[in-house]
């Protein structure tokens, strides 16, 4: 599968999709291939602050518990709910079922991580697909 190349990419596998200050963050479909079936997904609450590089949620699988690990700093305007009561909707489509929005502190953020071709490559080198 590709990586939509409208968005940027960490080598935690969360993606972001910015469109001026405002962003979408999920998971990727490495990530959830990986995680299993997802049965539950920890967000933040909408106004919670996120920084770059730390934890802001987790999600649980069958098999394991991972941290998820915010791309950006930011604000949090709003969270998937939908994703509380159908969690497997990030194993049915990654790329769509989104976690959460935020409005970014510093846009800048944004050109520290990964385009779709050199995340594609980090995964290929990790032993991925």
């Amino acid at each position: 599968m590709g990586y939509p190349s409208d968005r940027k990419y960490t080598k935690q596998h969360e993606w972001i999709q910015a469109s001026g200050t405002t962003a979408t963050v999920g998971i990727t479909d490495h990530a959830q291939e990986e995680l299993g079936d997802i049965v539950f997904v920890e967000l933040p609450k909408a106004g919670a602050e996120v920084t770059a590089g730390k934890t802001f949620g987790s999600v649980e699988s069958v098999k394991a518990v991972s941290d998820l690990y915010a791309p950006a700093s930011g604000t949090v305007t709003e969270v998937n709910g939908d994703l509380a009561t159908s969690p497997e909707n990030v194993n049915k489509d990654p790329h769509g079922s989104w976690m959460m929005k935020i409005t970014l502190k510093n846009p800048g953020d944004l050109d520290a991580l990964l385009s779709s071709a050199d995340y594609e490559k980090f995964v290929a080198e990790e032993g991925g697909h």
